[in-house]
C-alpha cells in the first residue's frame, strides 16, 4: 500500500477548501446560482491578488468570460430559443400529436426516440418546451395521467444529450478542457458509438419499466382546482353596501374584492374608491364561488349569473353558476421567456393577456405564502401557473410562442420564420460537424443570422442566455484554473489513485465515472464536469493509459442528471408540469443511473482500456 500523499502548500489547500465550500453552496437551492459564482470568482482573484502565487497573475481567471467553450454555450442557447419562438418544430409536434391520437404505446417510443435524437444537435430546453403541450394535451383528452410519461421524455433527452459535443453544455465544456490542456480533441460524433449504444437501452427502459415506477398522479387542471366565475350582485335599498363607497365597501368584506364594473340604469361606471353605491346598482364581480357567496352575504346582496339577461332567476342550488367559455390552463415558464425573473405585477400579465393567475407550483408544491399576493412572487424557470381565462385569450397566448401554455389543445404555435431559423440551425450544426467551422464560430454566425433575419429580437436573444450558466460557467473555469496552476488538481488525481490502489483501470475508470455521477446530481453538474477533466488527465498519465477514456468518464459521469430534480433545468420544468415528488425522480432516476453507468463503463473499458 503506497504512503498517503502529503498535503500540498497552502495556496493549494485554500483552493481545495474554497472548492468544497463552492460544490456545497451550488448544492444550496435558495441561493442563487449566478450570485454565488460571482462570488466565487471574487474570491479567488482576491486571493491571488493579496498573496501572489508564483507564474499565476489574477488577471488570468477572467479568461473563462471569453473561453470557447462558454461561447459556443450561449450561442447555441440562443439558437434553440430561435426554434422556440419561430416554432420551427411544429411540423414534429404535429406529427407526434397525430401518432398519439391513433398508436399511444408505439408514440410514447417514437417521443422518446426522437427526443433523444434531436437533443444530441440542439439543447435540450427547447426539445422538452416542444414536447411538454403535446405529451400534456394528449394524457387530458385520452383522461390519462401526464406523470407517467412526462419523466421519461425529460429523461430521454438527457440521454440523447450525450452522443455530441454540442449536446450539452457540459460536452461543451469537458470537451473545450481537454484540448486546452493539448490532451485530446473530440470532433462531433468521437463518443457518438458508446453513447447510442448505452442510450438505446437507456431508451428502452424509460419506454417500458419507468412509467411502471410513476404514480397517477393529477394535474392542476383535473384536480378540484380554484376557478373564477363572473357575477352580477344586486344591491337594494335594505343591503348594507347601498350609501357606501367602493372603498367602504371593500373594506367590509375585508378581502380583495375583484369589482370590475358597476352596472347603473344604462350607465357603467369604473369602480372608482370614492363612487357611492346606489339600490339598484348591479356590480360584476370576478371571484371563485365560496368568495362570492361571501360577498354577498356581507354585502347584503343578490347574487346572479354574470351576464346579460334580466329575466334570469338569482343563484341558487337548482341555477348554479357557470364559468361559460371561461377554461383553465397551466402555463409553464420557461428560460427566456418573459415571465422568467419577473412577477406577474411587473410583466403586466393580466393587462396583456386577459389570463388571471389562480396558484403556482414549484419543485412539485403549491407555492403559497399568506404575507405576499401571488402576482407579487418573482418567478423562476421551471414554475407553472394554474391560469384562467376566456377561450379566445387562451388561443392567442398558446399561438403568440412567448409563452408555453399547457391545455387540452394539440395546436402548436408557428410563425413565417420558422423556415429561416431551422435552416440557420441545421447551416450551424452542419458546417461544425464536418469541421469546416469550429463550434463556437458556427453557433455564433448562426446566431448573428437569427438576428439578421428577425427569426429572434436582441431581447429574446439576451434572455435566453441562462446568467445561472453563464457565471457558474466562467467561475467554474477559473476554478479550474487555480486548481492546475497551485497543483490542487495533482493532489486530487493522487488522492483518488490511493483510493483505488489495487484496482483495475477499468475499476478505477468506473469509480471515476460513478463519483461524477453522483456530484452532478448534487451540485452544478458544469462545476463537476471542470474540476474532475483535468483530474480524468492526470489519472490516465499516471496509468500511462489513454485519456480519452477517462476524460470521456467525467463527460458521461457529469451528464446522468437523473436522480434529483434540482440536477437539472428541464428537471424542474417536468416536475412542475407532471406534478412529480422529489421520490418520483429518485424512484426512476437511480435505476437509470445505474443502467448507464454499468453500460458506459463496460463500453469505454471494452473500446479504450482493454
Amino acid at each position: 500500500m503506497p504512503a498517503l500523499p502529503p498535503l500540498p502548500d497552502p495556496h493549494a489547500l485554500i483552493m481545495l477548501l474554497l472548492t468544497a465550500a463552492a460544490l456545497v453552496l451550488f448544492s444550496i437551492e435558495r441561493l442563487q446560482l449566478a450570485i454565488t459564482s460571482l462570488g466565487l470568482l471574487t474570491f479567488i482573484t482576491v486571493i491571488f491578488a493579496l498573496f501572489p502565487y508564483s507564474d499565476v497573475d489574477p488577471m488570468m481567471f477572467f479568461r473563462g468570460f471569453a473561453h470557447e467553450a462558454l461561447i459556443a454555450v450561449c450561442a447555441l442557447m440562443t439558437l434553440g430559443q430561435g426554434l422556440v419562438k419561430t416554432g420551427a418544430l411544429e411540423p414534429v409536434g404535429r406529427v407526434l400529436g397525430q401518432l398519439w391520437a391513433r398508436l399511444p404505446a408505439l408514440s410514447l417510443l417514437l417521443t422518446l426516440v426522437i427526443g433523444a435524437l434531436l437533443s444530441a444537435f440542439v439543447n435540450n430546453t427547447p426539445i422538452v418546451v416542444l414536447l411538454l403541450p403535446i405529451l400534456v394535451s394528449v394524457c387530458l383528452r385520452t383522461n390519462k395521467s401526464p406523470s407517467k410519461i412526462l419523466i421519461p421524455m425529460g429523461f430521454a433527452t438527457l440521454v440523447g444529450g450525450m452522443a455530441t459535443t454540442i449536446g450539452t453544455s457540459t460536452n461543451l465544456l469537458v470537451v473545450g478542457i481537454a484540448k486546452d490542456l493539448g490532451i485530446a480533441e473530440f470532433d462531433m460524433f468521437s463518443f457518438a458509438l458508446p453513447a447510442v449504444l448505452a442510450g438505446c437501452i437507456a431508451i428502452v427502459y424509460l419506454w417500458l419499466i419507468a412509467p411502471l415506477l410513476l404514480p397517477d398522479r393529477e394535474t392542476a387542471l383535473d384536480a378540484d382546482s380554484p376557478r373564477l366565475f363572473s357575477a352580477r350582485l344586486l344591491l337594494r335599498e335594505s343591503s348594507v353596501a347601498t350609501g357606501l363607497t367602493v372603498a367602504k365597501a371593500r373594506a367590509l368584506v375585508d378581502a380583495d374584492v375583484n369589482i370590475r364594473r358597476i352596472l347603473r340604469e344604462d350607465a357603467v361606471l369604473m369602480p372608482l374608491p370614492d363612487v357611492v353605491l346606489r339600490a339598484g346598482d348591479r356590480l360584476r364581480l370576478f371571484d371563485t364561488p365560496a368568495n362570492l357567496h361571501t360577498i354577498a352575504n356581507i354585502m347584503g346582496g343578490e347574487l346572479y349569473a354574470g351576464n346579460h339577461h334580466e329575466d334570469e332567476q338569482p343563484v341558487s342550488d337548482s341555477n348554479p353558476l357557470s364559468p361559460g367559455q371561461q377554461r383553465l390552463a397551466e402555463l409553464a415558464v420557461v428560460q427566456g421567456s418573459s415571465l422568467d425573473g419577473a412577477s406577474l405585477a411587473d410583466n403586466q400579465f393580466i393587462q396583456r393577456h386577459r389570463l388571471v393567475a389562480l396558484a403556482l407550483h414549484r419543485k412539485g408544491q403549491n407555492l403559497w405564502r399568506a404575507s405576499e399576493r401571488l402576482k407579487d412572487v418573482s418567478l423562476q424557470a421551471g414554475d407553472v401557473l394554474l391560469v384562467q381565462g376566456h377561450n379566445n385569450a387562451l388561443r392567442e397566448v398558446k399561438q403568440s410562442t412567448e409563452l408555453l401554455l399547457l391545455d387540452h389543445t394539440i395546436t402548436l404555435p408557428r410563425t413565417d420564420k420558422a423556415v429561416p431559423a431551422l435552416v440557420i440551425t441545421a447551416v450551424a450544426i452542419i458546417l461544425a460537424a464536418t469541421g469546416v467551422l469550429p463550434i463556437a464560430i458556427a453557433a455564433l454566425s448562426g446566431t448573428g443570422l437569427m438576428l439578421l433575419t428577425q427569426c429572434l429580437t436582441l431581447g429574446a436573444a439576451v434572455r435566453a442566455i441562462s446568467p445561472a450558466i453563464y457565471f457558474v460557467v466562467a467561475a467554474s473555469l477559473a476554478l479550474g484554473m487555480a486548481l492546475q496552476a497551485t497543483g490542487a488538481t495533482a493532489y486530487l488525481t493522487d488522492l483518488f489513485l490511493y483510493a483505488t490502489h489495487g484496482a483495475s483501470p477499468a475499476v478505477i475508470l468506473s469509480a471515476l465515472m460513478l463519483l461524477l455521477a453522483v456530484l452532478t446530481n448534487v451540485v452544478s453538474n458544469n462545476a463537476a464536469a471542470v474540476i474532475g477533466t483535468p483530474i480524468a488527465i492526470g489519472i490516465a498519465q499516471q496509468l500511462q493509459l489513454p485519456a480519452e477514456a477517462f476524460i470521456l468518464a467525467v463527460l458521461f459521469g457529469a451528464n446522468m442528471s437523473y436522480a434529483t430534480p434540482m440536477a437539472y433545468k428541464t428537471n424542474l420544468l417536468v416536475m412542475n408540469a407532471g406534478n412529480y415528488s422529489f421520490i418520483d425522480f429518485v424512484k426512476v432516476g437511480v435505476p437509470l443511473t445505474i443502467l448507464m453507468w454499468a453500460t458506459l463503463s463496460w463500453l469505454l473499458a471494452f473500446f479504450y482500456v482493454w
